[in-house]
Parts: structure tokens; sequence; C-alpha cells
């Protein structure tokens, strides 16, 4: 049987898409490099349970690949991680996602397409978000977390104390969207050792 070929895949945050900036950076890098074929990055559904069954079912990580997860992309990611062996990037990740979307219950637009119909994060999801938590990473060393003390969002703080061990870039100021993306991407492709 042949090896499935290590592959680069990107989880999207809340309210978020594949059509996100950092998405689309590393996509066209990835192109540029000739491995576009070796890009992937799901539209992920509101409901976490929905959303990891998709990335089990559709996607299967392995243990060669890669995954970059953004914001609560970051906490499937971490998930995905530890569930299969991966390496994987945190950018700006949830680290305490039933609590830090607990206000997020409601009608929510997407970010990147703000005339789609709104979607409903319903309260039970806070309960799919909790069965998903981990506790403390195993083999810190296939993590790398990139933190921005400027998140507006989340506290760079505890996801430095949780993902303690890890490889990690604490960026002084930027946002939670990451804006500056572009100037450290090739980092991210460097861990990933795509570069």
């Amino acid at each position: 049987m042949n090896a499935q070929p290590r592959r680069l895949i990107y989880l999207h945050g809340f309210r978020s898409s594949p059509q996100s900036f950092k998405a689309q950076w590393l996509s066209q890098r990835m192109a540029q490099l000739g491995l576009g074929d070796r890009w992937l990055c799901p539209n992920l559904p509101m409901s976490p349970a929905k959303a990891i069954r998709l990335i089990r079912e559709t996607i299967d990580p392995q243990p060669e690949d890669c995954l970059v997860g953004s914001s609560l992309g970051g906490y499937y990611a971490t998930f995905m991680a530890e569930y299969t062996g991966c390496q994987a990037v945190l950018l700006n990740p949830v680290v305490h996602a039933e609590r830090d979307l607990a206000t997020q219950v409601g009608e929510h637009s997407p970010y990147h397409e703000p005339q789609a119909r709104p979607e409903r994060f319903h309260l039970e999801y806070i309960d799919e978000l909790r069965a998903l938590s981990i506790g403390s990473i195993s083999f810190p060393e296939r993590y790398f977390l990139i933190a921005a003390t400027g998140d507006e969002v989340l506290d760079w703080r505890e996801m430095v104390a949780h993902y303690r061990g890890a490889k990690q870039w604490v960026l002084n100021g930027s946002d939670h969207g990451l804006s500056d993306f572009a100037q450290y991407g090739d980092e991210v492709l460097a861990f990933s050792r795509w570069l």
C-alpha cells in the first residue's frame, strides 16, 4: 500500500472560512512552491462535533501531516494533533473554548461573506467544545505557537502557559487575526518542513 503524501491542513476559526487572509496566503505560497496539491482547507461547520467529524472522516489527518489552526481552529488542531500524532501550528489559538465561546450563542454571519445567511451557534455546542478539551499537550515538540500580545479577543498568556515546552513566538503587538501574517508565514512552512 502506498503512503499518502504529507499535507498542510488549515483549520479556520469561529465565523471565519477558507477565504481568510491567512488561509489565502498559505494557499498561494504552497502553490508558488509547486505544492498546491498538498494544501487542504475545509469549510468547517458551526457545530464543533460536526467540524471534528468532517476533519476525521473527510480529511483523515495522518502523523506525517501538519495542521495549522487559527483561533478556534487552533483548538481543533490541538485535539486532532493529540488524536493523530501530527504536527500543529497554532495561530492565536483558543485555549478555553467552552468558556470563551459561551458568549457567542446566537446568530452569526461569516466574516468573509457578510451577505451569507447567518448561522446559529447553539447552546449545546458548548458541551461539544468541552468534549474536545485537551488538559495538557503531550510531545510539545510537535507544536509551534504564534501568539500576539495585541490579541484583542484572547489572552496570549493563557496560550503560552497551555503550550509550555512547545516552540513559541510571542509577537509584540499584532492582533487576533494576525493581519501581519505575511511577515512570518514562511516560518510556519519551515516548521512543517515545507521550506
